[in-house]
């Protein structure tokens, strides 16, 4: 009888072993990429604060140091943050959803498109603004300088943080798309996630 041969309980055994062991390790590699969106939510939310207060900066400074013809430009920026906000609200949620992780990066590009072109219309403007001296015009260049290195610093850490997750990503796709550990992904509901 087959249930009476201790070769089919060695096999169970190791069947079961080997399982529980490629479960674990699939369980790992979801955490571990759950734990790198986490860091690299946290710069994403300094972004959010540091473009709040540089629209903060742009309505104390309009009048004296940065043109109203920015104005566009910085309520876009202003748009451009709240769609991040909420795509890194439903990412939060669920790291591992190819949509959700797609809806991020799209807004995460569009918000680098729209603050290239904030900051190229605000320098445009304070350039061509006509101040009493060259001495007023200064502190308008100066200011926006310093915004634009804050953003730097901040893009630099962001995509250290960004190939983090990525690396996390694709330890993971790649160990579902293994057989046989594919099998147990299929069971379990384990699917792809997608980079940044």
């Amino acid at each position: 009888m087959l249930w009476s041969s201790p070769l089919f309980w060695i096999v169970f055994a190791v069947s079961l072993f080997w399982a529980l062991g490629a479960y674990n390790r699939l369980m790992r590699l979801r955490s571990s990429v759950v734990q790198s969106f986490g860091s690299f939510d946290a710069h994403m939310v300094r972004l959010v604060a540091l473009l709040g207060e540089f629209g903060a900066a742009h309505l104390v400074q309009r009048g004296r140091l940065l043109s109203d013809s920015g104005e566009a430009e910085v309520a876009a920026l202003q748009g451009a943050v709240t769609q991040l906000s909420a795509s890194l609200a439903v990412a939060r949620a669920r790291p591992l959803r190819a949509d959700a992780v797609a809806a991020l990066t799209a807004a995460r590009e569009m918000l680098q498109a729209t603050w290239k072109g904030a900051v190229g219309k605000l320098e445009e403007a304070s350039a061509a603004s006509e101040p009493v001296s060259a001495a007023a015009q200064e502190p308008a260049l100066t200011a926006l300088s310093i915004w634009q290195a804050r953003w730097a610093e901040h893009s630099v850490q962001t995509e250290q943080a960004v190939r983090v997750f990525n690396d996390a990503v694709l330890q993971y796709n790649a160990a579902i798309a293994q057989f046989p550990a594919s099998l147990l992904a299929w069971v379990f509901g384990f699917k792809a996630a997608r980079v940044l």
